[in-house]
């Protein structure tokens, strides 16, 4: 088992920032990394959909052998982990309950807002999680409708993305919230933008970091982190453009990425 891969997913590149954070954090495990490039965003699907895609990733990944999974992208986390965990036996979390955690830690006034896709907001997955941990908490969720795409093309910096970003945020700057979790795992590549719009009177959160810190509390409390001193492997698989994951991976990893292996899987979106 300890020396099996952590499966990690998303509906593209994005999650890469889940992988390179476990990567950081667990720098021995082997990882197995599937972006679902092809049926890129899953922000505007349905739950029905999103539930299909999620049972087949899963499925190609437990087929792969690995030991623990990670649903990085808050969309599909929303939409299906929890039936996903009732479905399959191999261990999994998702990004929305880790963010919602930390922003209930780190908020002072008691005020979070939360920016996300549609499928994300519209669960309120996030108001939900957040109130398991303080029932009292005011919640400020933002739709986003094209963060992420500005993400995928490579936009993250400049006068336009600031712009826009500065568009979303207005209602939760003046709502007086103390914490942002960036509800999307594209979103912490926008993060120098949204502090220039936020300053620094207001906390970001990322589920991508916070969920590579569950991961590895979750591995050493049950014994299965890799052991011994061989380099580990990761493996990055795409059902979409492979030379698109390799021109973005790396940014969104923060290590190079040589190989991305092209996987279509028989569900179509």
């Amino acid at each position: 088992m300890n020396g099996k891969a952590i499966g990690v997913f998303d509906s593209g590149v994005g999650g890469l920032t889940v992988a390179g954070e476990i990567i950081k954090q667990l720098p021995n495990e082997n990882i197995i990394y599937f972006g679902d490039t092809a049926r890129f965003p899953y922000g505007s699907r349905s739950t029905d959909e999103l539930k299909g895609f999620v049972f087949e990733i899963v499925e190609f990944l437990q087929e792969k052998g690995v030991k623990f999974i990670v649903i990085a992208c808050n969309s599909a986390s929303a939409a299906a982990l929890e039936v996903t965990q009732k479905h399959f036996s191999v261990p999994m979390i998702g990004v929305v309950e880790p963010g919602a955690r930390a922003a209930v830690q780190a908020t002072r006034n008691r005020r979070i807002g939360v920016i996300g896709t549609p499928a994300t907001i519209s669960s309120s997955a996030y108001v939900e999680a957040v109130h398991t941990y303080d029932s009292q908490a005011e919640v400020y969720q933002q739709i986003c409708l094209d963060l992420a795409d500005y993400v995928e093309r490579g936009e993250t910096r400049g006068e336009k993305v600031k712009k826009v970003i500065k568009n979303y945020l207005a209602p939760i700057i003046a709502a007086q919230a103390d914490t942002l979790i960036l509800g999307c795992t594209h979103y912490p590549l926008l993060s120098a933008t949204i502090k220039e719009v936020t300053g620094s009177g207001i906390r970001l959160i990322s589920s991508a970091e916070e969920a590579a810190k569950e991961v590895k509390e979750i591995l050493e409390s049950k014994g299965y982190l890799r052991e011994g001193n061989s380099p580990p492997v990761y493996q990055f698989i795409s059902s979409g453009d492979e030379d698109k994951f390799l021109k973005l991976g790396s940014q969104f990893l923060g290590h190079p990425i040589d190989k991305v292996e092209r996987v279509s899987l028989d569900r179509k979106g």
